[in-house]
């Protein structure tokens, strides 16, 4: 079902590619929640997702509940079991806890799929560029660091911010064979937006990181990762968003066939001998 919302989302009217999105995006409460909260909470109407459900070939959107709660069942995916009476149950509990099992989630079968195809575009790389503004920012920038490890050679690893920012003069003369990763969530900064599209028409491999398989970053990008940016607080989480980074980096760090551990060792050591390091004074 959600590979049939993402081929035919293209040419949904906007109102059913905002149900669609919903729907893609939060799969549980397809399952749990009635059609009229899934509307409210999408902001359409019932009827919306009514020929939402008509627009796939079901007879209404009561069968597509049922795809999904059957799915639930099956993978036994749900939220963290919580103790709700518990008056001890602390916010700090609920949040490591949501955390804990939407980084797990990176590692079932779905999701390492895109993590080994990225990780091969990755390790295939000329150069290599991290694309982030905002809340992108510092999970492009922790690519870019670790990435750095793995280059050697006439291979450079380059971080490119918000438009005019450092790396842009890079990224002009970016071309086949070079990869850049971008990372977004919604709301989408422009110039991610519009420096990935420019790379991908200078025929840079784009890897992306977003929250959404229709973002308009997976519409730009050869190989898309999707994490979940929802936060059990106020904010956003980017947490998901780094633990990516990470599994994608030693995914790359493998199928490159480098020897990671010791260019980490040696780079340590030549920071040491600059003085780099607070010492204990003796």
């Amino acid at each position: 079902m959600a590979e049939l919302l993402v081929e035919r989302f293209e040419n949904m009217p906007p109102q059913l590619r905002v149900a669609a999105r919903f729907v893609l995006d939060h799969p549980k409460d397809v399952a749990l929640m009635s059609m009229r909260e899934q509307a409210h909470h999408a902001g359409v109407s019932h009827s919306t997702m009514m020929r939402l459900a008509r627009w796939l070939g079901l007879e209404g959107y009561e069968d597509m509940r049922s795809l999904y709660a059957r799915a639930l069942r099956e993978t036994g995916a749900s939220e963290p079991a919580r103790r709700g009476g518990d008056p001890g149950y602390s916010t700090a509990e609920v949040v490591a806890d949501t955390l804990a099992a939407q980084i797990s989630s990176l590692g079932e079968y779905g999701n390492a799929s895109q993590f080994i195809a990225a990780a091969d575009l990755l390790a295939r790389s000329r150069n290599l560029f991290g694309l982030g503004s905002r809340s992108g920012y510092p999970v492009a920038n922790h690519f870019v660091h670790i990435m750095s490890f793995l280059a050697g050679g006439d291979r450079k690893v380059t971080f490119v911010g918000e438009m005019g920012g450092h790396g842009l003069d890079a990224l002009r003369g970016a071309g086949r064979g070079d990869v850049l990763l971008a990372v977004g969530m919604s709301p989408y900064e422009r110039a991610t937006i519009d420096m990935a599209r420019q790379s991908a028409r200078q025929g840079v491999g784009v890897v992306a990181i977003t929250d959404s398989s229709v973002s308009p970053l997976a519409r730009i990008a050869r190989e898309t990762i999707i994490v979940t940016a929802n936060s059990q607080s106020f904010f956003r989480s980017m947490a998901p968003a780094f633990a990516a980074v990470e599994i994608l980096a030693a995914l790359t760090a493998v199928q490159s066939e480098v020897n990671a551990a010791e260019r980490v060792k040696r780079s340590e050591e030549q920071l040491a001998a600059f003085g780099i390091y607070w010492k204990p004074p003796r």
